[in-house]
């Protein structure tokens, strides 16, 4: 037995719908929408076009039905941290991108009033200045008092689907005001930074239903599907679709973002993990994920968008990633990627060519001269990264790490893979690419009954399907 279900995954940059079929050992995707996720300029910063992805979503779902009137069901993941606030269902404005400059003054507002150490001991966040706690103390306490409910991206999408506000626990624990040891949203802590408690709809777990779609919706999508909740972080679905064996191995969910980790029974809240700059979110399975953010293929694919500016022409990356192979790595520079210079897009910030060589020159080393360098001097500082990140979210989270896989878009850079091996001294499994899809049709075919099983039962078809590419560790 087989059945379909359709995945909604929103990317930093490109959206896709996913038809996903599932069996005992079955597991395929085919993507039947793919769009682009462009943020937008206005006067008070930079927005994410919500409507845009939430038509588009519609239409590539419409595709889907088309394909298989049979789907059983959707299932929503994207990045993690923004959110629309909204009032009687309306929403007021547009979601602000994570990346917009306000954050800051947000960070000094919550500081103000608890220091970082003490948040930690809470919601086990690493400090990243664009968590929603943040975010939410750089609203004006006007916005937030009219609001009446305040929905992350793909709870969002949800809502506007079913009627139904949920908070999916997975991204919730990405908002900051989420406390470990209750399971449940902190109402101390919520109070204490003065955000009204009652805009946090109800918590809900991956594998629930969310709803029925709407009337209008199933009109307009040419079906009827429910909305399953799943891991909707897309890196607690990425992770889903790991094929590891999580007591002897760490993980690279690895895109715009690196993020870099073990998966834990129970969150690492002590001062090591604190220093070290590691974060606690919420997994499928009520798994904890320790780990660290990376800047990722951020930082590569900024900086050729640069050049493409430059050169009014587009530039093929695997023609970057080669010249960047026939470059000696001793020739290069590695660099600090988690540096928050490299955070900012080129449009506020100047170009990420110039943003490495200003960090070269702060710390006297010589800065790449070429593009070829400046792309080898990229991956070398990410493989360098991610070494660090796994072999130090092994030793916090008590996990003896034998082997790191690397899934989603980098598993496709042969140059990343195999530097990062190098530089760890420990084998990379590259693949699934499509390890999001994935672990979002995993969790969506388990809830409607097309199989069964632990994550370990999950995972392992997803071995058995989607054999990884082995890249082992050279002198």
């Amino acid at each position: 037995m087989t059945g379909a279900v359709a995945a909604v995954d929103l990317g930093a940059t490109s959206g896709r719908v996913i038809v996903g079929r599932v069996g005992p050992d079955t597991l395929e995707t085919t993507t039947v929408a793919r769009f682009p996720n462009t943020p937008v300029f206005v006067g008070d910063g930079l927005h994410w076009d919500i409507l845009g992805l939430y038509g588009a979503a519609l239409s590539g779902l419409r595709d889907a039905l088309r394909q298989d009137a049979g789907i059983l069901s959707i299932g929503i993941d994207s990045w993690a941290v923004d959110y629309g606030l909204l009032r009687d269902g309306r929403l007021i404005g547009t979601p602000f991108h994570y990346r917009d400059a306000r954050t800051a003054r947000g960070v000094e507002a919550v500081h103000a009033r608890l220091p970082h150490a003490d948040l930690y001991a809470r919601n086990g966040l690493q400090f990243l200045p664009f968590n929603t706690l943040y975010q939410f103390a750089a609203e004006p306490a006007s916005w937030l008092a009219f609001a009446d409910t305040a929905l992350l991206i793909p709870d969002l999408l949800a809502c506007w689907l079913t009627g139904q506000a949920r908070a999916e626990v997975t991204n919730a624990s990405t908002t900051g005001l989420l406390s470990w040891a209750a399971q449940a949203w902190d109402d101390e802590l919520i109070a204490a930074l003065g955000v009204p408690r009652a805009i946090l709809p109800p918590l809900i777990a991956p594998g629930e239903r969310v709803g029925a779609l709407r009337p209008r919706v199933a009109e307009t999508i040419g079906g009827a599907p429910v909305v399953t909740a799943v891991g909707s972080h897309d890196t607690a679905s990425a992770v889903v679709a790991v094929p590891m064996q999580a007591d002897a191995a760490a993980y690279i969910s690895c895109g715009t973002w690196g993020l870099v980790g073990v998966e834990v029974d129970r969150p690492v809240l002590t001062a090591e993990a604190l220093a070290a700059g590691f974060t606690n979110e919420g997994g499928v399975d009520a798994r904890v994920r320790l780990l660290h953010n990376v800047m990722g293929l951020w930082v590569l694919s900024e900086t050729v968008r640069g050049w493409e500016r430059e050169d009014g022409v587009a530039i093929d990356l695997a023609e970057v990633l080669s010249a960047a192979a026939a470059v000696p790595a001793s020739a290069v520079p590695v660099f600090d990627v988690d540096d928050p210079r490299f955070l900012p897009s080129e449009e506020t910030a100047g170009s990420m060519s110039a943003r490495i060589a200003a960090w070269c020159a702060e710390h006297d080393v010589d800065a790449p001269r070429t593009r070829a360098e400046t792309a080898r001097a990229i991956v070398e500082s990410l493989a360098q990264a991610f070494a660090d990140a796994a072999r130090e979210a092994g030793r916090l989270g008590g996990v003896d790490v034998g082997t790191i896989h690397l899934v989603g878009g980098g598993a496709l850079n042969a140059l990343l893979c195999q530097r990062t091996a190098d530089r760890a001294g420990l084998p990379v499994l590259a693949g699934p690419v499509e390890a999001t899809a994935l672990g979002n049709v995993l969790v969506q075919a388990r809830a409607g009954g097309v199989v069964s099983g632990s994550l370990e039962a999950l995972r392992d078809l997803v071995a058995r399907t989607h054999p990884p590419r082995r890249y082992d560790p050279r002198a």
